[in-house]
This record gives structure tokens, sequence and C-alpha cells, in this order.
């Protein structure tokens, strides 16, 4: 089995091939050749940074856009996206200027505004996590108040058009929105590669997930 971690500049790389690796993942690669990502048998697109310019990254990152279109939409691949990787998926982002995301969960990347005025965005640090609904990468997962935290650093987030699509919350002045899925696409607004046992677990979910 290889998994493909899709180099296109706007990632951490290197921790998320450590994390897949220790999560029990066979064949992981760092890859920025479209052949390699449109052949995997599972695709993980991390990201930091600010949505727009991540997405001119993969957007100009020669052939990269088809290949993952090839890889999971067309062979039904499964997918996971983290952090702006994750925020890639929706139909826009609002960061800086409107731009248009890959559309495979609609909705929009929105900037978090807590309830709470103590709250400081960015939401950076450690959160518990809340179930809103089962799903395989999750539901062995020991969450809410006495569960596992994940780690968190980002000022936007993705606002499903479909609630059904949001698997996981936190909750930091409100609902902030922490995985979507969708049929083969999963992503997750914080960083499983940094998140310990939790991550862990999830990034081994991953690897056994046959959707």
């Amino acid at each position: 089995m290889t998994i493909a971690v899709v180099d296109y500049g706007a990632g951490n790389l290197r921790s998320v091939e450590k994390a897949l690796t220790r999560a029990g993942g066979a064949g992981v690669v760092v890859t920025s050749d479209p052949e390699r990502v449109a052949a995997a048998d599972r695709v993980v697109l991390p990201g930091d940074g600010a949505f727009p310019d991540c997405r001119r990254a993969l957007g100009e990152a020669s052939g990269l856009g088809e290949a993952l279109d090839e890889a999971v939409r067309r062979r039904g691949r499964p997918f996971l996206g983290i952090c702006i990787g994750m925020q890639l998926l929706a139909t826009e982002g609002e960061e800086h200027e409107p731009t248009q995301g890959l559309g495979w969960i609609p909705g929009k990347v929105v900037r978090i505004e807590p309830g709470d005025a103590g709250l400081k965005v960015p939401h950076m640090g450690w959160n518990t996590l809340e179930r809103r609904r089962s799903h395989p990468l999750t539901d062995d997962l020991p969450l809410g108040d006495g569960g596992l935290h994940a780690y968190f650093l980002h000022a936007y987030h993705l606002t499903p058009d479909d609630a059904g699509d949001v698997v996981l919350a936190a909750s930091y002045g409100g609902d902030v929105t922490a995985l979507v899925a969708r049929d083969n696409v999963a992503g997750v607004q914080f960083h499983p590669e940094k998140s310990q046992a939790l991550g862990l677990s999830l990034l081994a979910g991953f690897v056994r997930w046959r959707p």
C-alpha cells in the first residue's frame, strides 16, 4: 500500500510522514509527482499558511490538482486533509480574499468568532473534541471532557453547508469544526502529527479505513 503525502510547498511534510509511519502506514512517500499521487492507495494533503496561497500553490503545482481528482474522485481512494488541507475541501475560503476551493465538501471557510471576548484568535493549543456523528476514523477515540486532546493552530474553520458532514467539533467560545467527512474524503482542522495519542490513533484509523 502506498500513502502519498502531497508536497505542494505548503505543509509540515516530514512530521506527517513520520506520524503516518508510526501509526502503521506502509509505503508512506512525500511526493510532488502527479503520477505517484494519482496511483497512490491513499492520499494525505497537509497545509500550513493562508488559504489563498495554499490554493494557488496547489493549482500551480504541475498536474497535482488533476492527480488529486484522479485518485480521490475517480478512483475513490481514501483522502485525508490536514489543517489548510482540510479547509481546501470547501467551496470557498474567505481568508484575505474570496478564493475557490476544491468543492469536495460544500461550504465556506470563515474566521472563527468566539462568543467569549477573552478568547484570542488564532485558536492555538489543546482542546478536547465532541462527537457529532459516528465515523470509522473516530469511533475508537475517547472523546469529550475526559477524553484525549488535539492540537489546534488556526484562525479560520470550514463551515459545511450540510451539518451532517461534521464528525467532530471543538468548543472555543462556540463550535469549531474539527473533522469533516463525506464518502472517501475526510479532513481534520487540528494537527494529528502533533496531537500525540489522539493523532496517532486517528492516523491508524485512516490507514485501516475502507470507505
